[in-house]
C-alpha cells in the first residue's frame, strides 16, 4: 500500500473540513485501461462481466493504490451501472463505449421504466474492497448525474426536453430517485464519500441547466448523507449554479481558472488531463502552478484532473504527478 496506509486519518476526508496537512490526490478513471496490470487482469473478458465480478472489480479498484500511490480508491463501475438495474439492456463495446439495447425513443417508452432494483454484486464488491483498505484510504462511490445518464438512455433527449418538457422532467425525476437508491446502497455497503458525474450537462445554456438539471442534483445531494463532490464538465458558465448544487466540493474542468473562483465550497481539480502527455519538466511545472493557485485561493482542496485519464497515458506520468502533489507544502 502507499505511504498513506500508515496514517490513521484520510487526507481526502480531512480536506472536506479544511484540516488536511497535505494535498490529497486521486484521479477520475484511475482504475482501468491505461494500466498494464488492468489489461493483464481483464484479458479478453467483456467489460460488463468485470463490473459484475466482485473479486475482479475489487482487484481493479485497488490497483492504482499500489501502482501510483493515490489517496483514495474509486469503485470500478460505470455511470450506466445503475440503469442496468431499472430495465435497460446495456453492453460495453471496446472502442464504442456503452450501447443501449432498448433506448428511450419516445415519451411513451417511459412507462416501461422501473425503479432501481438493487445490485447484489455491487454490495459484495464494496465489502471486499473495504476488507483490505487501510483507514487512511477511503473508497469513493459514484453515480452518473440524471441529465448525463439521460443523454445515453435517450438519443433524442434534446427533442424531448424542448418538445415535451413534462415528459423530460418525468424521466429526470425517475433517474433521480433511482440514483439516490443506488448511492444509498453504496453507502450501506461501505463507501465513505461519493462523486456525482455530470459530464454532459455543461453543454446546456445557463437557464436550461437551472430548469432541467439543478433541481435534480440538489435532491440527490440533499438525500445522500455523505461527503459529496459534484463534477461538471464545461462548467465555467455554470459556476454560480454549481454553488447551489448542495455538494460540499465542486470538481471543475479546464474551463475554470481556480485562481478566480469565488466559492465557500471546496474545489477539486483541475489539471488538464492531456498534460499527462507532456514532458516531465512541463508536467511538474503545471502541477506546481496549480497547487500554488489552489493554496492561494482555497482552504478546502483535492487535486484531480479536468476529466479522466486517457487510455494511452503512461502510468509513470500519473505517478509523477502524485509524487509532486505529495511533496507540496500545504500547511
Amino acid at each position: 500500500m502507499p505511504t498513506a496506509a500508515s496514517r490513521e486519518q484520510s487526507d481526502i476526508l480531512l480536506a472536506f473540513q479544511g484540516k488536511n496537512k497535505r494535498v490529497p490526490v486521486w484521479f477520475m478513471r484511475q482504475a482501468g485501461r491505461y494500466l498494464p496490470q488492468y489489461q493483464s487482469l481483464k484479458g479478453n473478458r467483456p467489460l460488463a462481466e468485470l463490473f459484475r465480478d466482485p473479486e475482479a472489480a475489487g482487484a481493479i479498484t485497488l490497483q492504482p493504490l499500489e501502482i501510483i500511490g493515490v489517496d483514495a480508491a474509486i469503485l470500478f463501475a460505470d455511470i450506466l451501472t445503475m440503469p442496468s438495474a431499472m430495465g435497460f439492456r446495456i453492453d460495453f463495446i471496446n472502442g464504442k463505449g456503452p450501447v443501449i439495447g432498448n433506448p428511450i425513443h419516445h415519451y411513451r417508452d417511459l412507462k416501461n421504466l422501473g425503479k432501481y432494483s438493487g445490485l447484489d454484486y455491487l454490495t459484495r464488491t464494496i465489502q471486499l474492497i473495504n476488507l483490505v483498505l487501510p483507514p487512511a484510504i477511503p473508497l469513493i462511490g459514484f453515480a452518473g448525474a440524471p441529465f448525463t445518464v439521460a443523454t445515453y438512455l435517450c438519443p433524442r433527449y434534446a427533442h424531448m426536453m424542448y418538445e415535451n418538457p413534462a415528459a423530460f422532467h418525468q424521466l429526470m425525476a425517475l433517474l433521480t430517485e433511482n440514483s439516490i437508491a443506488y448511492l444509498k446502497q453504496q453507502k450501506e455497503a461501505g463507501i465513505k464519500l461519493f462523486q456525482l458525474f455530470d459530464t454532459w450537462a455543461g453543454s446546456l445554456r445557463h437557464k436550461d441547466y437551472e430548469t432541467f438539471v439543478l433541481p435534480y442534483v440538489q435532491k440527490i445531494f440533499k438525500s445522500v448523507n455523505l461527503p459529496s463532490v459534484y463534477y461538471l464538465k464545461n462548467c465555467a458558465h455554470l459556476m454560480d449554479l454549481m454553488e447551489k448544487s448542495g455538494a460540499e466540493i465542486l470538481s471543475v474542468c479546464e474551463t475554470v481558472d481556480i485562481r478566480k473562483v469565488k466559492t465557500k465550497k471546496g474545489i477539486q481539480g483541475n489539471l488538464l488531463n492531456t498534460l499527462l502527455y507532456a514532458d516531465d519538466k512541463t508536467l511538474i511545472e503545471e502541477t506546481r502552478a496549480l497547487l500554488k493557485a489552489a493554496k492561494a485561493r482555497h482552504r478546502k482542496y483535492i487535486f484531480n484532473l479536468s476529466h479522466g485519464i486517457m487510455p494511452d497515458v503512461n502510468p509513470m506520468k500519473v505517478k509523477l504527478v502524485v509524487d509532486e502533489v505529495h511533496k507540496f507544502k500545504w500547511k
